[in-house]
């Protein structure tokens, strides 16, 4: 587990200096944009913080997990898309798990560490401002 690990770092920081770096600062910029809408929707639903959420509201967590879908799942198969592109340009062979995990860590990583926190800062302003 160690080695697929440390492999995947390796391969994702080689993806840097490689050809299409441009989607390693673009696809978490449009997760960011998708996440800041979907956090001040929350904020104004009065909704609770959504990582939080998905791990404290066992109830409303397959609902959650649909709207996050909904709000970042065009950006992850872009993402994974994308990744596929570069796999055949740089290795001449497609690794679908490679790609995946790509996806989560340009896609998935940067719209759940940022939903929540602009949420939470949308709720405070607008509750400072009445």
């Amino acid at each position: 587990m160690e080695e697929m690990a440390i492999r995947f770092w390796e391969n994702l920081v080689g993806r840097v200096g490689g050809p299409m770096t441009f989607r390693l600062i673009l696809q978490p910029i449009m997760a960011a944009i998708f996440a800041v809408r979907s956090g001040l929707k929350d904020a104004k639903e009065g909704k609770p913080a959504y990582f939080w959420a998905l791990f404290t509201d066992p109830v409303h967590r397959g609902d959650l997990l649909r709207d996050g879908w909904k709000a970042v799942g065009k950006v992850f198969i872009f993402a994974i898309i994308i990744d596929l592109v570069y796999q055949w340009i740089v290795f001449r062979w497609f690794y679908p798990g490679r790609a995946f995990w790509v996806a989560v860590a340009l896609a998935f990583i940067p719209y759940l560490a940022i939903r929540g926190p602009v949420n939470r800062i949308a709720r405070r302003r607008t509750s400072h401002k009445n």
